[in-house]
């Protein structure tokens, strides 16, 4: 019997490594993140994946024109990145070039207008395009800022993909660690457990993530678990103080022939949680700038679903289209002066 062990000792651990991928593949699927805060928290899409389908983009719309044909010029985040909001201007006959903030370090500089004269550029508008937790900075280090640096991205001008219309949420990843998945379930079995108490509030699952109640939940996003969203950690809860606008004013002297809009995307947490912040409405009556925060109010009021995606940090393609809504109306009510 003695001389057996070994072999039932091997055996033993074969079956238990056999188990664990067995149940590590299956478990797969919770490890198939689409969304930055799905990933970020290692909560799975089956939770936090939006579910109602979004409107189709046609290709065509999604071109992108030449710094030389441009009428529109968009510097921006990951907010322009993919395009979407901008096929609303596309639609209405202006011809739309993207460049984002990395290719410009990250600063709008005092020879801007001339620079972008000597690329070919002779648009009448720039759209300047920044997330609200980043816009502090962009426009402090903007005003220190004397020449133009240009590093041109390789996918600037790479074809865009389409958004997507519908979402899987239990799709597969096979590129993915099996220990994630393990770990997605163990996070995904304490939200469950946490989330039951009528003194639920918030958690945190991850550094960057917050899981947060929100009023009214299931009447604004499609995800399984419509009571909860997802939300950064770093979005920051105070305003830009009034010397941001101050800056933004001083950049906007910078040009003479060409009109600069600026966009500031609500942070999501801003949208949801604190709507109450008064940047906006002083932007709308101090530069030219579209009242993004008054819009997402707006949507939020009418019950609009997966405004913001559930997973993500980003708007949806209904979200894009409203924004593109409201660059539009900025472009034409400044060509009527």
């Amino acid at each position: 019997m003695l001389m057996n062990y070994p072999r039932f000792f091997s055996i033993f651990i074969v079956a238990t490594l056999l188990t664990y991928g067995a149940i590590g593949f299956y478990l797969m699927q919770l490890a198939t993140f689409q969304g930055d805060l799905t990933r970020m928290s290692l909560l799975p899409e089956r939770l936090f994946g939006w579910t109602k389908p979004q409107p189709a983009i046609a290709p065509e719309w999604l071109q992108q024109s030449s710094m030389q044909e441009a009428d529109v010029l968009v510097i921006g985040d990951s907010f322009s990145d993919p395009g979407i909001w901008q096929t609303v201007l596309t639609q209405n006959g202006f011809k739309v070039r993207t460049e984002y903030w990395g290719s410009f370090d990250n600063k709008i500089c005092t020879d801007i207008e001339s620079w972008l004269h000597a690329q070919g550029f002779s648009g009448k508008y720039l759209v300047v395009e920044t997330v609200e937790r980043n816009m502090t900075q962009i426009s402090s280090e903007s005003i220190s800022c004397q020449h133009t640096a240009y590093h041109p991205v390789k996918t600037t001008d790479a074809v865009r993909s389409v958004p997507q219309v519908s979402l899987d949420t239990g799709k597969y990843n096979f590129l993915g660690k099996m220990s994630i998945g393990y770990r997605s379930l163990y996070t995904s079995l304490k939200y469950e457990y946490l989330r039951r108490s009528k003194d639920f509030t918030t958690w945190q699952p991850s550094k960057d993530v917050n899981v947060v109640p929100v009023q009214n939940g299931c009447e604004l996003f499609s995800h399984t678990r419509c009571k909860d969203a997802l939300f950064l950690t770093w979005d920051t809860l105070q305003e830009p103080t009034d010397s941001t606008i101050n800056n933004i004013q001083k950049l906007d002297s910078l040009f003479e022939n060409i009109t600069p809009i600026w966009v500031v995307v609500p942070n999501k947490t801003t949208a949801y949680l604190h709507p109450e912040k008064k940047l906006w409405d002083k932007m709308e009556n101090q530069v030219r700038a579209p009242n993004l925060l008054k819009m997402t109010n707006q949507a939020i009021q009418d019950k609009t679903v997966d405004l913001y995606f559930g997973n993500n940090t980003h708007f949806s393609t209904t979200g894009y289209l409203l924004m593109g809504n409201e660059v539009l109306k900025s472009i034409q009510q400044t060509s009527l002066y």
